[in-house]
């Protein structure tokens, strides 16, 4: 049901569902598309090492106050000790992603170039990537665990094997295609970026793999082999992507109970502060173990609180699997990221400011916007 009657109704909501299934395509497209080799290549250890910190240590914390605050969380009432679980563990993946068009947004309008902006963007942009594989197997595991209604068995061994393993290889291979295009035709990409993502969308359903892996692989390999073509190819995405997440987001919001919301309080402070507890220690931690600076030790967690995005897109597709725990996953979900939205720039450009990495004119916050 929409919360705004009139405005956004449930006919139009049923109607628009294909744009969202585009929507998450996009999203996924462009994560990968973002990840350029050289900078793995040249920076990639420590980069893993303060990422690799930062979401395990949220994982566990997230999971662990989820677990603790079950009775209080309306898609584990009632539910028994497997499905708690399996929800546990899809709601602390989900929950522990960043924000890379937040961070970028924030470098782009700030200047913002030093270390502690390189870190933190490396770390969104790796983590973007990282939480979409561990999405693709945690799906699996509360399918295999959670059967959905009308879903038929769990998933057996082979077929969570093939999902996974099935979409780099269908990720690879598109991706080949979509460079091989770039280097030789590179005309019309407007319309051949939105051709990319639906039928990129479509052969992984076919495939029986995941979608997001799939398009996140493709969108990697035809941005490192596609060339300067590459590039192109991602600004003419971002443009088509626009009035597509328009209604995307839209179609989020319409599915947010605002009196849910209110009555999820008690858990939703709970989760941001556990959330925010692990990235400052998990960072942190990271920071030391990669042996960076000063700076980037202290500054760089403030970055990483930011959520939008890819997260609602991984919400979504819980909300799809399974309709009625699925919805309310969602509306604590969206509830949790909007107070992390909130907060998050906020943060970043306060460790910007303090790590002396805003532009000159920067250094106060802006007058006009």
């Amino acid at each position: 049901m929409s919360w705004l009657p009139g405005v956004v109704t449930t006919s139009a909501v049923a109607d628009l569902a294909p744009v969202s299934g585009l929507a998450i395509a996009l999203i996924a497209f462009l994560a990968g598309a973002e990840l350029q080799w050289k900078e793995v290549r040249e920076r990639g250890i420590g980069i893993l090492k303060i990422m690799g910190s930062e979401l395990l240590l949220s994982f566990v914390a997230m999971f662990a106050v989820i677990y603790l605050l079950r009775d209080r969380v309306p898609f584990l009432q009632g539910a028994d000790g497997t499905v708690v679980i399996a929800f546990c563990v899809l709601f602390a993946t989900v929950a522990i992603i960043h924000s890379p068009a937040v961070t970028m947004a924030l470098l782009s309008e700030t200047g913002a170039k030093g270390p502690v902006a390189r870190t933190t963007l490396g770390v969104v942009l790796l983590a973007d990537i990282a939480v979409i594989l561990l999405f693709s197997g945690a799906l699996a595991f509360a399918r295999a665990m959670s059967p959905p209604a009308g879903g038929g068995a769990g998933l057996s061994l082979p077929m969570l094997a093939w999902e996974i393993g099935g979409s780099v290889v269908v990720g690879v291979a598109l991706g080949g295609l979509v460079a091989l295009y770039l280097r030789h035709v590179r005309s019309e990409l407007f319309p051949f970026a939105l051709l990319v993502t639906a039928f990129g969308a479509e052969i992984a359903h076919l495939a029986h793999v995941e979608t997001l892996l799939t398009l996140l692989v493709a969108g990697f390999v035809s941005e490192n082999l596609g060339g300067t073509a590459g590039v192109a190819l991602r600004h003419a995405m971002e443009r088509a992507a626009a009035p597509v997440f328009v209604v995307f987001f839209a179609l989020a919001g319409a599915a947010l109970g605002i009196g849910e919301v209110l009555t999820l309080w008690p858990v939703v402070i709970p989760l941001v502060l556990a959330r925010a507890f692990g990235i400052w220690g998990g960072a942190r931690l990271g920071a030391r173990w990669a042996a960076t600076s000063p700076d980037e030790q202290r500054y760089v967690w403030l970055g990483l609180i930011s959520q939008a995005g890819v997260a609602i897109g991984l919400a979504t597709i819980v909300a799809d699997v399974y309709p009625e725990r699925g919805a309310q996953f969602r509306t604590l979900f969206l509830a949790v990221m909007t107070v992390n939205q909130a907060l998050g720039p906020i943060l970043f450009r306060h460790a910007l400011s303090k790590s002396g990495e805003l532009a000159p004119g920067e250094a106060q916050p802006a007058t006009t916007h």
